[in-house]
């Protein structure tokens, strides 16, 4: 693992000290060791890294299609040469484990592989006119400069979801990666991108804490387009700034995803992709299941297996390749949750499996006889914690999974698919899996939330339609007469 670049800005195809006085600390989750610390970038490095985005565009953008995706091969063969250096960085910067470090390479060759295919799928169309002797064309185009910031918890994924599709369709790109992950979300994929062979200025990576660059990133004039995986929260900061500034935004935020467990379910095969969905990433992924809404003839068996099957996952060291919950991001996020857990057994919820908690480790925890106005079940979690939901019926499940502000992805287990389709649509999320869990993402289909959860879609043609833009040019190819 080389670390010679990863103390650096990179801005048009330089590696710079920031300009700040402040720095960016990165910690191994797990062991709490100091892997980097990183000059922080400044506004001045900022307005540097957009100028340079906004001239390397112009010329980007002219790129025949094939000279375009001769560079996208030559970054997936840099990504397949360095893939085990890839998931050692995720599994020592964001407490990956290697199962989900796996999980998470595969799918940004997916994302690479898809966004390769967009210089070629840039059509327009031709229109008839009402006026007599015009033609009509609209045409898509890049939108130019699109700034992208990076998540912490999937971070080369999900940075590279929006940056490898922008790009491709003609975009240059800044991008501020999670100060958590400035390598795997930023500097990192910089490198790559460089050793592929891209021209300067095509991607830039500013590290800096959000106190200082966070908001001027959203609002400088720059960038036509600002991407945003992450809280709610933030997201919706995000977009009051990007709104006041008439700029358009990609938002995926949070989600409090329910897998609702009909009477006729398979249960053994409902309890493995629970765990899945559940645990993965120590649930600390946006489509993680929050919620296991289980009807009440089952709902003993179901979670007396599922506690079973929950005590055999093994919680540790995220560098074995046999861990499946590895340690939380910080211990903030520790403390958080424990919190909602201990707030939630007072209100009435038990505990089926009760983890314990070694430094930013958290065992995994079950909780029955919960409802959805405890904190455990009303908040995001987050982290690997499971909630068992008992309903009487089919109408009261619908109720409890649309009893949330978010709604983001979902999941409906039942041996009758037609009915499953049927419960599918009246769930408010932007996403639902029947007889599978929700954590999906597949680089062709669209992906996305609704309500709190999020504005727009990534993926295949719904990321081509976001990162460009339309225009309709005329053509009056005779004489038109006007009323005066």
């Amino acid at each position: 693992m080389t670390t010679q670049n990863y103390t650096k800005q990179y801005i048009n195809g330089e590696w710079g000290d920031g300009s700040s006085t402040k720095k960016v600390k990165n910690l191994n989750p797990y062991t709490n060791e100091v892997l980097q610390e990183i000059p922080s970038a400044n506004q001045d490095d900022l307005n540097h890294a957009y100028e340079s985005a906004a001239n390397a565009q112009q010329d980007w953008a002219t790129l025949a299609p094939a000279q375009v995706q001769q560079k996208f091969d030559a970054l997936l063969q840099k990504m397949n040469e360095r893939k085990e250096e890839i998931i050692s960085w995720l599994v020592a910067e964001s407490g990956s484990t290697k199962i989900k470090a796996q999980v998470e390479f595969q799918a940004v060759l997916a994302i690479v592989k898809e966004s390769s295919s967009f210089p070629t799928r840039m059509q327009g169309a031709i229109l008839p006119s009402n006026v007599q002797g015009k033609n009509n064309y609209v045409e898509r185009a890049p939108k130019g400069v699109i700034g992208v910031i990076g998540p912490w918890n999937f971070p080369f994924h999900l940075a590279l979801r929006s940056i490898a599709p922008a790009i491709a369709s003609g975009n240059t790109v800044v991008v501020k990666p999670a100060s958590e992950t400035p390598l795997t979300s930023g500097l990192l994929i910089a490198e790559l991108f460089e050793q592929a062979g891209f021209p300067s200025g095509v991607i830039n990576v500013v590290v800096g804490r959000g106190s200082e660059i966070g908001d001027a990133f959203v609002t400088h004039p720059t960038p036509q387009l600002i991407s945003f995986t992450g809280s709610t929260e933030v997201g919706s900061h995000i977009g009051e700034l990007a709104g006041k500034h008439i700029k358009d935004t990609a938002l995926e935020l949070g989600g409090n995803n329910a897998m609702i467990v009909l009477e006729d379910a398979h249960i053994d095969q409902a309890i493995q992709a629970a765990a899945f969905g559940k645990y993965l990433h120590q649930g600390q992924i946006c489509m993680s299941l929050n919620r296991i809404i289980v009807h009440e003839s089952i709902y003993d068996q179901f979670a007396e297996a599922f506690a079973e099957k929950v005590k055999q996952l093994k919680a540790g060291d995220p560098s074995e390749q046999d861990t499946v919950i590895g340690p939380l991001i910080n211990h903030d996020a520790v403390e958080r949750i424990q919190q909602d857990v201990e707030e939630s057994v007072k209100q009435g919820a038990t505990k089926l499996v009760s983890g314990e908690v070694h430094g930013n480790l958290m065992e995994p925890v079950v909780l029955a006889d919960v409802s959805n106005d405890m904190p455990i079940a009303n908040n995001e979690i987050f982290g690997p914690v499971a909630t068992l939901i008992k309903v009487k019926d089919e109408q009261e499940a619908i109720e409890v999974a649309n009893g949330s502000p978010y709604g983001l992805s979902g999941s409906i287990f039942t041996t009758d698919r037609y009915r499953g389709m049927e419960v599918a649509r009246k769930i408010e999320t932007g996403m639902i899996h029947i007889n599978d869990q929700p954590v999906n993402d597949e680089a062709h289909v669209a992906f996305g939330g609704e309500k709190q959860s999020g504005i727009g879609r990534f993926g295949g043609e719904w990321a081509l339609n976001k990162f460009t833009t339309v225009k309709w040019i005329s053509v009056q190819s005779e004489y038109r007469q006007y009323p005066f």
